[in-house]
């Protein structure tokens, strides 16, 4: 039997799962930022974003990377953070708000439905957020209307399932007992972007120019397995969404099988989670 996706549903329960892990992710903030800080801060040179620079931050999440971007703009530049989830953008507010950054604000916008001014930036960045887009064309054709003529756009995803253990391990694990299937080529995934020439193909089919891409290696280090377990139990509204179907003896005991395998990555020095990161990017 052929199981139609339903985008809107998707959408739906994307959005729930992100308002129950906002809290949790934004406590990881400092984590996340370790971890992907190599690869936002290529995102953000690659995407021009400097002094003065107007920036479009889509699907900013608890928006590590959207006071990065505030921080090299500084108080002549603006960003604006979007995202579908208005609990993690509170959150976004909030760090904002902390650090005295004046020159940001939230809207929660669906990345799909950018109703921003057009030609109104000078750079659109979204860190692993496109990989998650159901219509991808629309949400990168929405980023492109909002972009100024010589403005650029910049986004991080995950390369292939193979080079991010990390992350499918656990996603393989739950698929299975789930009785998930793969998703069909052009579905939302963690790494729907990840294969050789995908994302800047994406980049050049919305109409950008100059399109390019890099890989970054981005181990996720902690000193344990089990550490990362609860970094991915407690804020990856991914893993919730499929793991939505189980019961709770069920999740836990996917969990426990998650912790066991993620412990071969474990070394004398700490845990090592393979990932890799690709970073494209493109002018309007």
């Amino acid at each position: 039997m052929t199981v139609t996706f339903d985008a809107d549903r998707y959408k739906d329960t994307t959005r729930t799962q992100w308002e129950d892990a906002a809290a949790a992710w934004h406590a990881w903030g400092p984590t996340l930022e370790e971890w992907l800080g190599g690869a936002t801060g290529l995102m953000l040179d690659a995407a021009g974003v400097g002094t003065g620079a107007r920036v479009l931050d889509v699907a900013a999440g608890a928006g590590g990377q959207t006071l990065a971007a505030a921080r090299r703009v500084g108080p002549t530049g603006h960003v604006l953070a979007t995202d579908i989830s208005p609990a993690i953008l509170r959150h976004a507010a909030a760090s904002a708000t902390a650090e005295g950054l004046a020159n940001v604000a939230t809207r929660e916008l669906d990345g799909e439905q950018l109703d921003v001014e057009p030609a109104g930036f000078d750079a659109v960045v979204s860190r692993l957020g496109l990989i998650y887009f159901p219509d991808r064309a629309r949400a990168l054709a929405g980023q492109y209307r909002a972009l100024r003529p010589g403005g650029r756009v910049a986004a991080v995803v995950y390369s292939t399932a193979d080079r991010n253990g990390f992350f499918s391990v656990p996603v393989s694990i739950i698929r299975r007992r789930a009785g998930l299937p793969a998703p069909a080529a052009g579905q939302p995934g963690p790494f729907s972007l990840g294969g050789p020439g995908v994302l800047e193909d994406a980049l050049r089919d919305a109409g950008f120019r100059d399109v390019a891409a890099q890989t970054v290696v981005a181990p996720v280090r902690m000193p344990r397995a089990a550490d990362c377990v609860r970094f991915e139990r407690e804020s990856f509204g991914a893993l919730h969404q499929m793991l939505a179907g189980l019961t709770p003896q069920e999740r836990d005991e996917a969990w426990e099988e998650i912790h066991r395998e993620l412990a071969r990555f474990e070394t004398p020095d700490g845990f090592a989670g393979p990932c890799e990161l690709v970073v494209g990017w493109g002018t309007k």
